[in-house]
């Protein structure tokens, strides 16, 4: 084995995996690791997904948040994964959607990468919840039958589903002061269309508007419902 990856005399660890053996800070008690699929058609149940975590006190974490060519997405996500007590994973485009198209195996992989990092990980790692969903509700045996037995959501491919999906599995673990679906469905439907026009009239075109990164979305996101935001 390489010196680079164990030292010879200390039988210290010095590979690049070395912070897989430190404890995350307190951040990991409210950050929610997203692996989902990033075509144009999601987007509006995305966009909603992080309204409804911001809008109930949470830190969405998400791939596409930062923009970094140095680092591999595998890297990438193994840390976003052990950064995060909570997940959701949507498993609803990992099929084929037209004839001779390979299946979309990152997001099962990912999710299989959060269940070994809950069942082996140890403390706090055995405290990890996890909220798995689809477009239809038994679709997934279809492709990933070991997930037989749990509880899978579906979101119908709707966006008003979708919150109302998250809502409620919060609501399992985290006290929400009566928050209903239906006023955070509302409250999104009112920032998405004022933070449209906004900006438009700060000269967007729709293209950018199309390719609006994610981190400054979710920044949009937090300063629009600041005065509201569960602490």
């Amino acid at each position: 084995m390489a010196e680079s990856e164990i030292g010879t005399h200390t039988g210290k660890i010095h590979s690049r995996h070395q912070d897989d053996f430190r404890l995350p800070n307190q951040d990991f008690y409210k950050n929610v690791f997203i692996n989902c699929p990033l075509d144009d058609e999601y987007k509006p149940i995305l966009e909603a997904i992080l309204f409804c975590l911001i809008r109930l006190g949470f830190n969405p974490r998400i791939a596409t948040e930062k923009i970094e060519t140095s680092q591999s997405r595998l890297d990438k996500i193994r840390k976003l994964i052990r950064s995060s007590k909570y997940s959701i994973h949507d498993l609803s485009r990992c099929s084929p959607s037209y004839p001779n198209e390979l299946s979309r195996m990152n997001m099962p992989f990912e999710l299989g990468l959060d269940f070994g990092c809950k069942d082996f990980g140890g403390s706090p790692f055995n405290q990890k919840m996890i909220l798995v969903l689809e477009k239809e509700q038994y679709r997934y045996q279809k492709f990933i039958s070991d997930l037989s037995g749990s509880d899978i959501e579906s979101h119908e491919n709707s966006y008003v589903k979708a919150i109302r999906k998250v809502r409620n599995w919060i609501r399992t673990f985290e006290p929400l002061d009566q928050i209903a679906a239906d006023r955070v469905v509302r409250e999104y439907e009112d920032f998405r269309g004022k933070h449209y026009d906004k900006l438009r009239s700060e000269g967007f075109s729709e293209e950018d508007i199309e390719d609006y990164p994610t981190t400054e979305l979710i920044d949009a996101i937090t300063q629009w419902l600041q005065p509201n935001l569960i602490q």
